[in-house]
Formats: C-alpha cells, sequence, structure tokens
C-alpha cells in the first residue's frame, strides 16, 4: 500500500526540523512565529498534522474534489464540472482508480502516520497525544464510515509494508474511541489552547459525539455532547455583530464573513475555526489552493453588469450546484438561514455605469429578441439581475454564500483564503437531537432543535407577530427530520456524503433525488446501486502494492 507502506508520514513531519536546533552554533536557525523561539520538536509535529488536515481542503490538482462530497446527495448538483466528482452522481463510473477517492484514502492515512509517530513519542506530553489521539480519531472515523473494515495502524511505520488486512470495524472503533475518551481528559479548555486554532475538548466532544451516533451509542452521544452545550462557553449569534454590520447581511451570514469568523472576532458560535492567511502576511497560511468558493460560488461574474465583490462572494465557477430538493423544498417561510444574504438567489447589477436593454420572458429570463411573450425592459446599475435559463447549471443558481470571499489583489480568484467552519455550537445541538431520536425522548428532541429555530425565525416572528412560526413538536422528531434540519443549518459545511453514509440514508436519499431532480441527462444521478455505492471502493493502487496479502476490495468495485 503507498501511503500506509512507505511511512510517508514521516515526510508530513519534516517541518520539525525547523523547529529543531541542532547545537550551539551561530549556524542554528532562531525561529521567530507565534509558537515562539523556544518551540518543542513535538509541537511542530503537532503542527504539521494541522497542515495536513489543511491539505485535504486545500488540494486544487483537482478543482472538482470539494463536489465528490456533495454531488448525487440529496444537497448537490453538478455544475459546471471538473471531473473527478462526476463518478460520484453518475455512479456507474465509480471505480477504484477514481482520484478524489485515492487521495482522501491517502490523506487520512497520512494523519494517521503523523498521529502515530507523536502518540508513541516516549517524551510526548498529555495534551500533545491528545491531540494527535484527536486527528488520528478523526481520520479512522471518516475512513470506516465511508470504506467499511480498514488496515488498523497504531504503531509506528519504520519500514515498508505490503501485508495489509482490513480490520474489523468493531477493532477500529475501540481505538476511536480510547482515542476520543484520552484526547477529551487531556485537551485544554477552548479559551486555554496555544493559539485559537488548536484542538480543545469540544472539538473532540463534537468528534465523540459524531462517531457514538455512528456505533449506535445514543446514550453515550448525549452524554459527551452536552457539557459543550451547557458549558457556557458558547453561545449562537443571534444578533449581528463584528466589521460588516454597515452592510447589508444578517446575524447568520455574519458568521461566514471572513474577518468575522474567530472567537476573537466576535464568533461566540465557533468551536473549530480552522484559520487561514495570506501567503504574503504569514508564510504557510494556507495550503494549497482552497477550491470552495470556486465550487458553490456560481459564475455570475458572467453576466454582463455584474463584477466581482466580497458583498456577493467574489469569482465562483459554478461548479456545484444545491439540489432541487435544498432550493426548493426544505426551507419553511421567514427562516433566515434562507435569506438572500445566505442562499443568494436574487443579484442586483453592480458594475458602476451599466446600461442594457434586455429581452425577458414573463419570469424574468432573458430570451432572444421577438421571442413570443417577451418584453423589452432597459436596465442599469442597481436593478435587479437577469439571466438566461441556460444560464442555470452555471453562471447563476441559488447558491450558499457560506464560502464566499474576495481579494481585490487576486480578481480571477484561484483560491479561496478565509477560514474554514469546520465545527460549531449549532451542530452540537443536532448531534444531540439525533441522540435523542434514537433513544425515544422525542420532547427532549424537540427542544434542542428549537433553540436553532427560534434563531432562525426570530426576525420573521419579531416581523409578523406569530411566536410560533418555525417551531416543531415531538411528533416532528425523525431521522429524516432531523437530516433535513442539517441541511438548513450545515449546507456547504459538513461533508453530506459522510453524514448520509453515517446515518444509513445514502441509498434512500439518493433514491428520492432521482424522481425530483430535473437537468440534463449528465447533470442527475444515474446508476446508483445500494449494494455497491454506499461505500467507497478501496484505491486499486493500494490493493496492487499490498503482494503478499488480500486487501480486499468492497463488493461490487
Amino acid at each position: 500500500m503507498k501511503r500506509i507502506s512507505i511511512c510517508k508520514a514521516a515526510v508530513a513531519v519534516m517541518a520539525a526540523a525547523a523547529f529543531t536546533s541542532c547545537g550551539d552554533s551561530f549556524l542554528d536557525e532562531e525561529l521567530y512565529s507565534s509558537y515562539g523561539a523556544g518551540v518543542k520538536d513535538i509541537n511542530a509535529k503537532i503542527v504539521g498534522l494541522h497542515r495536513q488536515f489543511a491539505a485535504i481542503g486545500g488540494w486544487s490538482d483537482r478543482q472538482g474534489f470539494v463536489g465528490c462530497w456533495q454531488d448525487g446527495t440529496d444537497v448537490g448538483a453538478p455544475g459546471s464540472t471538473e471531473g473527478v466528482e462526476v463518478p460520484f452522481y453518475q455512479y456507474a463510473d465509480l471505480n477504484s482508480e477514481n482520484r478524489g477517492v485515492s487521495y482522501y484514502w491517502e490523506a487520512l492515512y497520512d494523519i494517521i502516520g503523523s498521529a502515530n509517530i507523536v502518540i508513541n513519542d516516549a517524551n510526548v506530553d498529555a495534551a500533545s497525544k491528545a491531540e494527535a489521539e484527536f486527528f488520528r480519531a478523526y481520520a479512522y472515523n471518516q475512513l470506516v464510515t465511508l470504506w467499511g473494515p480498514v488496515p488498523l495502524l497504531t504503531e509506528n511505520q519504520a519500514s515498508p509494508r505490503t501485508n495489509y488486512t482490513r480490520n474489523p470495524v468493531a477493532e477500529v472503533d475501540a481505538v476511536i474511541k480510547a482515542d476520543l475518551q484520552d484526547a477529551i481528559a487531556n485537551l485544554p479548555e477552548v479559551d486555554k489552547t496555544v493559539t485559537e486554532s488548536r484542538i480543545n475538548k469540544d472539538c473532540a466532544r463534537m468528534l465523540a459525539a459524531d462517531a457514538y451516533l455512528r456505533m449506535g451509542l445514543p446514550a453515550e452521544a448525549e452524554a459527551v455532547i452536552t457539557p459543550t452545550i451547557e458549558g457556557g462557553n458558547y453561545k449562537l449569534i443571534e444578533k449581528r455583530y463584528g466589521k460588516f454590520t454597515s452592510e447589508a447581511g444578517d446575524y447568520y451570514s455574519d458568521m461566514f464573513r471572513w474577518g468575522n469568523e474567530r472567537r476573537s472576532q466576535g464568533n461566540t458560535e465557533g468551536i473549530w475555526i480552522f484559520q487561514m492567511e495570506y501567503e504574503r502576511d504569514v508564510v504557510g497560511g494556507t495550503i494549497g489552493a482552497p477550491q470552495q468558493r470556486r465550487n458553490w460560488v456560481a459564475a455570475f461574474h458572467k453576466i454582463n453588469g455584474m463584477q466581482n465583490a466580497d458583498s456577493l462572494g467574489g469569482r465562483g465557477n459554478g461548479r456545484l450546484r444545491l439540489s432541487n430538493y435544498v432550493k426548493y423544498y426544505v426551507f419553511g417561510k421567514g427562516d433566515i438561514r434562507n435569506s438572500n444574504h445566505n442562499i443568494r438567489r436574487q443579484l442586483w447589477y453592480n458594475k458602476p455605469g451599466f446600461s442594457a436593454t434586455l429581452n425577458v420572458d414573463a419570469e424574468g429570463f432573458v430570451v432572444d429578441a421577438g421571442t413570443p411573450g417577451s418584453t423589452e425592459i432597459t436596465v442599469k446599475t442597481g436593478d435587479l439581475a437577469h439571466w438566461r435559463r441556460s444560464d442555470t447549471l452555471e453562471v447563476m443558481y441559488p447558491h450558499t454564500t457560506k464560502w464566499g470571499g474576495y481579494d481585490t489583489t487576486d480578481d480571477f480568484g484561484w483560491a479561496l483564503i478565509k477560514d474554514w467552519p469546520v465545527m460549531r455550537l449549532a451542530e452540537a445541538y443536532l448531534f444531540r437531537a439525533e441522540a435523542r431520536i434514537k433513544q425515544g425522548k422525542t420532547s427532549e428532541a424537540a427542544a434542542d432543535i428549537n433553540v436553532l429555530r427560534d434563531r432562525a425565525f426570530k426576525e420573521y416572528r419579531e416581523k409578523t407577530g406569530n411566536a410560533d412560526a418555525g417551531k416543531v413538536t415531538a411528533a416532528d422528531m425523525t431521522i429524516d427530520f432531523l437530516l433535513d434540519e442539517r441541511i438548513r443549518e450545515m449546507v456547504g459545511e459538513e461533508n453530506r456524503r459522510y453524514t448520509l453514509v453515517r446515518t444509513g440514508k445514502l441509498a434512500e436519499r439518493v433514491k428520492y433525488m432521482q424522481q425530483i431532480e430535473t437537468a440534463p441527462a449528465n447533470k442527475i444521478i444515474t446508476g446508483f446501486d445500494e449494494k455497491k455505492h454506499v461505500l467507497l471502493p478501496i484505491p486499486l493502487s493500494e490493493i496492487q502494492l499490498n503482494k503478499d496479502a488480500n486487501l480486499e476490495q468492497n463488493p461490487g468495485y
């Protein structure tokens, strides 16, 4: 197996050399960084783990990688595809040579290898070991959810191996559980970490709740996440804050604006906000060229009269559309999470001095002159923007604004440089509600969901005087409702494929999507086989290199 046999994790911790001196020589490098000149080798290895995590989200060799985890589910639909994501909705083409599959497998095992080096270091302190255990648990939880039984490595791999076999999920889960229990016990509290973006106790609790739910341990999931919810360290955002209050927006969209996302910037909801910086400001401030904006944001710059702007999310490529289910079925009237600041459905021409004459049909789409039923209109800067029906697969469609961002020095927008919302308090409520549903505690689950919906419908209730708008009851509490609420709250943030596989709902949701999606034949879900496609294929390269044992492929591939 290329990635687990060659001990590639050692490469990832080469960065530690930059933090380690060799003697009392004037040639020794003195480090000036946020970690200080006396940083220890172990700490540098932990920083390396964070870098490996960032490399997953920053991969740009295949720009469609973001869509692998959304297309072919109930959330995502393909736009202007790059290619690697296509087999994730045209399932008949999904095979063991897909680069998205192999990249994620390799990246997760890279994390595991590096974590093992830290965990097994005789000089490691308890907090550093706990942080490495968090990352190892994260990687294994992803692997067993998406692939099932996988090779289990808990020791350093000093030499190549070619005799790996797949360990039962129960054996991997035992390691995950032990790692997270130790992490919760030994990680610092949220305001006591080395830097703001480092792992704290509540990050481990969030991961544990997620993993325990997959393991079928809802009582344990409820118990582990409750201290995060009730500990007093976090608070849902319910009023506007930060540097954009003078601009159009709302208190929900404020959380996702670059410059507002961190705890130190006023985001009381963030549990793990993975920090990014411009390379011009901080060397190594970003990893790769994150493609989230180019996937999630429509290519509205192609509309005559529009120009890139931070308030609109910058330059998107329109690679990943929201599904019809998200656009038309999920949100209720008055839900702030569906406001135009959060799911952008309308644009206004913003190019200075713009003016044009258009022909539009009754629904406002641009059509050719002379089209029956069309009307000629004159539009200018500040007017509602129009586009063609054919543009709705790429140029403009309803899209989440969570991944918007704009750098005036990079109008082309190759990479997205902004913080990543990895874990926040709202999801803690969703985890606990799910755990309570699975225990039959539906009244308590409804109370958790209503905390989120009280926030979501706050302005609408004040405007209409309807104090019950958006409220749910115990009778509403099912896993399907929970999954819909996860869309409303977490769209664009969660790995939706992972969530649907973890909850056992991928096949059911795919079948439903096949009934309601309307798009050209090459843009809809086809070829899904629930006996095969729930799990991903083991990368062929790993099987071929593992010549001294049978690394069994998942059924059907």
